[in-house]
C-alpha cells in the first residue's frame, strides 16, 4: 500500500532506543509545490489495527519532536498519501477527563461531562513529514480527518465522537493551520498536568482549540 519497507538490522545506526517502534524506512523523495497539483491524489488512511500501524509508529518517533507515546484508552491513527507516498501522521486518542475552558465551552457539569467524555477525542499529534513542503496542506488534512473520524471512531470503538481538541504550545507554534481549518480557540491550559496535587503551574501552558463535529454537540455531549 505505501512506498517503505522495514528497516534492514545491518544499518539501523540511527535509532533512538532499543525498545521504541520497530523502524520502517519510508520514501523520502521531496514532495514540493502547490497543494492543487497534489489534491487529486492524496489519500487519509485509518492505519490503527493495521499492517501500517508499524509505519505510523515509526515515523512519528523519528520525526515528530515529542516522538512517539503509545496512546491509552480508544484511539486512532491516520497515515496521508500522495500517490502512495506517506507525506503526513495524525493520531486521535481519548480526551483529559477534565479542562475547564472545554467544559464552559460545552456546558456541562461533572457528571454529564464523567458520562460523555468518551464522545470526544484529542489529537494528540500531527506531523507533515519534513521532505514535505506543500502550502495549506495541512489544513486541508485536518479538514479531511475531520469529516471521517466520527465514522471511523464508531466503526472502532462502536460509538461516534461529537467533539474534537487539541492543545498547541505557543513557545513552538502558532495553530495557524487550525484555524485556517476552523478549529476555534478557547483559551489555556493551566500548565499544571492532568495528575497535579500541589495546584501549581508545572509545565507550559498549552492553548486548547476545539473543532465541532455535528451542529447539535452540545445537546448530544449533554444527553
Amino acid at each position: 500500500m505505501f512506498n517503505c519497507l522495514l528497516h534492514d538490522e545491518r544499518r539501523a545506526t540511527t535509532w533512538p532506543s532499543a525498545s521504541g517502534p520497530e523502524v520502517v524506512i519510508a520514501d523520502t523523495r521531496p514532495v514540493h509545490g502547490p497543494l492543487s497539483t497534489i489534491r487529486q491524489a492524496i489519500e487519509l488512511h485509518q492505519v490503527r489495527r493495521t499492517p501500517q500501524e508499524a509505519l505510523f509508529n515509526s515515523l512519528v518517533e523519528q520525526y515528530h519532536y515529542l516522538g512517539y507515546e503509545q496512546p491509552v484508552g480508544e484511539h486512532v491513527k491516520y497515515l496521508a498519501t500522495a500517490s502512495g507516498q506517506v507525506i503526513a501522521c495524525l493520531a486521535l486518542s481519548s480526551s483529559p477527563r477534565h479542562l475547564g475552558c472545554r467544559d464552559r465551552f460545552i456546558g456541562w457539569d461533572q457528571q454529564t461531562r464523567k458520562r460523555n467524555i468518551h464522545r470526544l477525542a484529542y489529537n494528540t499529534r500531527f506531523l507533515i513529514l519534513p521532505w514535505v513542503k506543500v502550502p495549506h496542506l495541512a489544513s486541508h488534512l485536518l479538514s479531511r480527518m475531520a469529516a471521517r473520524v466520527s465514522t471511523d471512531w464508531e466503526r472502532v470503538y462502536a460509538h461516534p465522537v461529537y467533539l474534537l481538541e487539541t492543545f498547541v504550545d505557543p513557545e513552538r507554534f502558532q495553530g495557524i493551520c487550525y484555524r485556517a481549518a476552523n478549529w476555534l480557540s478557547l483559551g489555556y491550559t493551566t500548565g499544571r498536568g492532568k495528575n497535579d496535587l500541589t495546584h501549581r503551574p508545572n509545565r507550559s501552558c498549552k492553548q486548547v482549540l476545539v473543532y465541532p463535529l455535528h451542529r447539535r454537540f452540545r445537546e448530544l455531549l449533554g444527553a
